[in-house]
């Protein structure tokens, strides 16, 4: 198979994969819900180094390690989907918000609902790093892709994370979008504000238990 087209399929399933609804991309929807689109970009942001690291791991081998011990991907999956929950309690708990009709109808959603820029920016890197659905696939995937005769290891591996890198860009980019339209045109104030957070939360939690139902061992 020629270099190029392998990196068109290779590019075609990181979309199809990606695309899939995932944690990554619910806890980028929560961001947007709560903090708009820049909360869902700054989400992304996050999962997208993770994303950089993933391959990281992966041309050093740790991926493997982890696949091949089953052990070790048992707990990386209880504390993936512990640690979402949790993002997703938090949120839950989040104050619905003063009366409509009060002049505190008019603040924004209360910060607390999703946290500093930063700390969204670590989370999101931490659902990546902690999705075993990421470690599976680049088990699965990535090294069969890793070694051409064109390119050095490094070389192709940084292309490799490119590509993977536009396509979360891409895909979670238009979630959050989504998701930042749907804050604005519910109304992203008051009471409502809230509820939607809340909602998310729900979501987030659910997400979660159904991960660690489909994927433990």
């Amino acid at each position: 198979m020629q270099t190029a087209n392998s990196l068109w399929i290779f590019f075609a399933l990181t979309l199809g994969i990606i695309a899939l609804p995932g944690l990554d991309m619910a806890f980028i929807a929560g961001s947007a819900t709560a903090g708009g689109l820049r909360g869902g970009l700054v989400a992304m942001a996050g999962v997208v180094a993770g994303g950089f690291v993933h391959v990281l791991l992966n041309v050093l081998g740790l991926a493997a390690l982890l696949m091949l011990w089953p052990g070790a991907f048992q707990a990386l999956l209880l504390a993936g989907c512990v640690y979402m929950a949790w993002i997703g309690w938090g949120m839950l708990r989040a104050p619905v918000g003063a009366d409509e009709g009060a002049s505190a109808a008019s603040a924004p959603v209360p910060p607390p609902a999703l946290g500093s820029m930063p700390r969204v920016f670590m989370r999101g890197m931490m659902s990546c790093l902690l999705n075993p659905k990421a470690y599976a696939f680049m088990l699965a995937v990535f090294p069969a892709y890793l070694q051409v005769t064109q390119r050095s290891v490094a070389a192709q591996a940084a292309l490799l994370a490119a590509i993977i890198a536009g396509n979360q860009i891409v895909v979670y980019g238009a979630v959050a979008a989504a998701a930042a339209g749907a804050r604005h045109w519910l109304g992203p104030r008051g009471a409502t504000a809230g509820w939607m957070v809340r909602g998310v939360g729900l979501v987030l939690i659910l997400a979660a238990a159904f991960t660690l139902w489909r994927a433990w061992p």
